[in-house]
C-alpha cells in the first residue's frame, strides 16, 4: 500500500498537481487550493499543529503518513516534511488508497 501511494504522489508531482514545504503548503491552504495535505509523521509536533490548524480552519483534509525520507524520494525534493495536492482526482485516489478503499470525508 505505501509504495502505491508514494507513487501515486510521483504521478501527482509529474502532472504538476502537487505543492511542497511548509511556506508553499501554508499560502495555498490560505488560498483553498488544496484538497489533500500530506504530513511525514516524522516532522516536528509544532509543524504538525500550526499546519493542521490551519487546515483545520480552512476546511482541507490532512493526513500525517510516512516519513520525511520516503516522501521527499516520491516527489523527488530533500527534505520535504508535507506535500499538498492540487487536484481533486489524485486527491481522492490518494485518500482511497490510504483508507482502503473509501475516501476520508
Amino acid at each position: 500500500m505505501t509504495n502505491k501511494v508514494l507513487g501515486m504522489m510521483g504521478l501527482a508531482t509529474k502532472a504538476g498537481k502537487i505543492v511542497f514545504g511548509y511556506e508553499a503548503c501554508k499560502q495555498y491552504i490560505s488560498k483553498k487550493k488544496i484538497y489533500l495535505l500530506i504530513i511525514a509523521k516524522d516532522a516536528s509536533e509544532k509543524t504538525k499543529s500550526n499546519i493542521k490548524f490551519l487546515c483545520n480552519i480552512n476546511n482541507v483534509q490532512y493526513i500525517e503518513y510516512s516519513n520525511m525520507e520516503e516522501i521527499s524520494l516520491s516527489i523527488g525534493k530533500k527534505n520535504k516534511k508535507m506535500v499538498g495536492i492540487t487536484d481533486v482526482n489524485f486527491s481522492r485516489k490518494i485518500q482511497e488508497l490510504i483508507s482502503g478503499g473509501e475516501v476520508i470525508g
